[in-house]
């Protein structure tokens, strides 16, 4: 049970009045009929407060919250109480998010409920703690209130966030990817792939003739071909050191993991074969690629512990690990960060090793606030140096891609925050190409 303003408010008055009563008899009389008044309504009003236990507090959530993505909080209160109350409900987040806003106020009916929704936004993947819900109630009379505390302590898992594949899917159910970005991309000709030359016999499709092979065998050959195989589309993300560097409160890793998550799932839609390869120091990761059912909750699954480490990563381990346990050709869509060229340089090896066979998309971050300072005019000969540095910086990010390409590797460098989409359009243009 707590006294309010209100009862303070009082209080202080008819302590006045009694002071004052010093002075002129009225007054003293006047003050000591507002102190009983004062302690008989807080009296009734505390009876009225306790005569029943008549608050019932719970809290909805998802048991996995989207990581980067607004997930709704929803606390419903309802009374039981014969006439209307004034109630604040305040919310115990996890600690994490440091919130002290999390207060709600409510005026509710006699026996009324009411349904309040927040959103809270994670950026780190793990279990989250809530707490228990406290509800402040007074009455009309409002000198004092009693405490209710409610519901019971809840834990949430963040997970890589899902909440954009079923945006995705509703945009695409709709026909309205463009809205995300994602373009539309039109294939020409049958999908179909080459399988082998055989003899020409009545009734095969005289199109598919080979010339070359009829003239070295002197009789007609014609090329056979059947439908187009799934192809593999396999996410390696780099977890070391470099991948820890923050955009809005999320970690290049993140993106990395929620990009691929996206990537995945539109290649399963696409008849693909999607995979996961995690890797650091060494490689701890790996899941098959394959579009059976269940394959998006494998892939959660694994992404969901995914950290990042101080060390650096070492690219050999995880080239050995793709070439013992990736025996067909793959997309492989690497996502991680260089520093400058000389930390691209000690890996390039590497990744021509990758790329002979496999087709290989390396994908490395653009950071906005650099483009954003060096467009800006420096006002000191500090900033001068500044923008010296940050240019030299975004001239080796430039300088990357272009070493990248001289060797036959792809490469994308983007925002983190358009991450997903222009990975999910590489796809799909390499697709397209049938370059993969």
């Amino acid at each position: 049970m707590y006294l309010t303003t209100r009862f303070y408010v009082f209080a202080i008055v008819a302590i006045l009045l009694l002071a004052t009563g010093n002075y002129s008899a009225p007054f003293y009389t006047v003050g000591m009929a507002a102190v009983w008044l004062l302690l008989a309504a807080t009296i009734a009003d505390i009876a009225i407060l306790y005569s029943r236990r008549g608050i019932v507090a719970s809290r909805q959530l998802a048991d996995r919250l989207s990581n980067g993505d607004d997930n709704d909080i929803r606390l419903r209160v309802e009374i039981s109480y014969p006439f209307a109350l004034r109630l604040t409900v305040i919310d115990e987040t996890p600690f994490v998010f440091q919130r002290r806003d999390v207060d709600f106020l409510l005026r509710l009916k006699s026996r009324e409920g009411k349904t309040i929704v927040y959103k809270l936004r994670p950026t780190q993947r793990g279990v989250y703690g809530f707490g228990r819900i406290r509800v402040f109630v007074r009455s009309a009379l409002s000198l004092a209130e009693r405490r209710y505390t409610c519901g019971e302590p809840q834990d949430a898992k963040v997970y890589p966030s899902y909440l954009m594949l079923h945006k995705y899917e509703l945009l695409a159910m709709n026909n309205r990817l463009t809205e995300m970005g994602v373009k539309r991309i039109r294939r020409a000709g049958n999908n179909t792939e080459f399988e082998r030359i055989k003899e020409y016999v009545e009734g095969d499709n005289y199109r598919s003739v080979n010339w070359k092979a009829s003239a070295r065998r002197h009789q007609l050959m014609v090329n056979v071909y059947e439908d187009e195989r799934s192809q593999q589309i396999v996410s390696v993300i780099d977890k070391g050191r470099p991948m820890q560097q923050a955009f809005q409160g999320m970690t290049l890793l993140d993106y990395a993991i929620n990009a691929s998550l996206m990537l995945s799932y539109v290649a399963v839609r696409k008849a693909d074969k999607a995979g996961l390869v995690c890797f650091a120091d060494h490689t701890d990761t790996f899941v098959a690629p394959s579009r059976r059912h269940g394959q998006m909750e494998r892939l959660l699954d694994a992404l969901y512990s995914q950290q990042t480490r101080w060390s650096e990563s070492d690219f050999g381990d995880m080239l050995a690990t793709i070439n013992k346990r990736l025996t067909k050709r793959s997309l492989l869509v690497v996502y991680t960060s260089f520093g400058n060229t000389q930390a691209m340089t000690r890996q390039l090896p590497y990744l021509k090793q990758l790329n002979l066979r496999h087709k290989v998309l390396v994908v490395f971050f653009a950071d906005n606030e650099m483009r954003d300072f060096v467009n800006s005019s420096p006002r000191s000969t500090e900033e001068y140096y500044q923008h010296v540095i940050v240019e030299k910086m975004l001239y080796e990010q430039r300088l990357i891609v272009s070493q990248l390409r001289q060797h036959g590797i792809l490469s994308t460098l983007t925002t983190p925050q358009n991450l997903s989409v222009d990975v999910v359009n590489r796809y799909l243009e390499l697709k397209e190409r049938q370059a993969i």
